[in-house]
């Protein structure tokens, strides 16, 4: 059976809010370990939660260059977080993966976090990042080259919609997007 095609940086030249879905379901594997995407949030840069709302820093720059690119930054000063560089050069707008389901390098997965439940390896940005290997290193690599290794999903999955979480800006915004009936979300969708 062929493995389904790699996704390439056009795909992320469009819309954030076309982009997100459409990334459900796919493989995610940095360095051999990864797996199926199965929760992220899409962050446009008119949104007041984005990190480009309120224009480029040092911090943020990649966010404002081509699509494509991975954009990976510290929450609060303690975990990595794992963003897709979305829409055209100087948008700045992106989606962050917040979990996937592991299926690879699993034992890696494990040591790096200290944690045996396959359930809660990867169930949220900072974790699924421990468990990958993903630091600021990451930050600016394409996203169609390895370390990454990003392929298309197979099929259609069934997608649910929700507000997005851990945000005290814009928080009624539906931008979060899930895998319905996946056991490995960070947090649950209200039915």
């Amino acid at each position: 059976m062929a493995l389904p095609p790699i996704i390439r940086r056009r795909f992320f030249d469009r819309s954030v809010h076309d982009v997100a879905p459409d990334l459900i379901g796919a493989t995610l594997m940095v360095g051999g370990a990864g797996g199926i995407i199965v929760e992220l949030e899409a962050y446009h840069h008119t949104d007041p939660a984005s990190h480009s709302y309120g224009g480029p820093t040092e911090r943020n720059a990649i966010m404002f260059g081509p699509p494509g690119f991975a954009y990976v930054y510290r929450s609060y000063g303690i975990h990595w977080c794992l963003n897709f560089v979305c829409e055209a050069e100087g948008s700045a707008s992106a989606v962050l993966i917040r979990a996937i389901e592991p299926l690879a390098g699993i034992a890696a997965m494990r040591r790096r976090r200290g944690v045996p439940d396959l359930r809660a390896l990867c169930s949220g940005p900072g974790k699924l990042c421990e468990a990958m290997g993903v630091t600021h290193k990451h930050n600016g690599l394409a996203l169609d080259r390895p370390p990454f290794e990003l392929r298309a999903r197979a099929g259609e999955p069934e997608i649910v919609v929700g507000p997005r979480i851990g945000i005290s800006k814009a928080v009624d915004k539906p931008w979060r997007y899930g895998l319905k009936g996946s056991k490995f979300l960070s947090k649950p969708f209200k039915a």
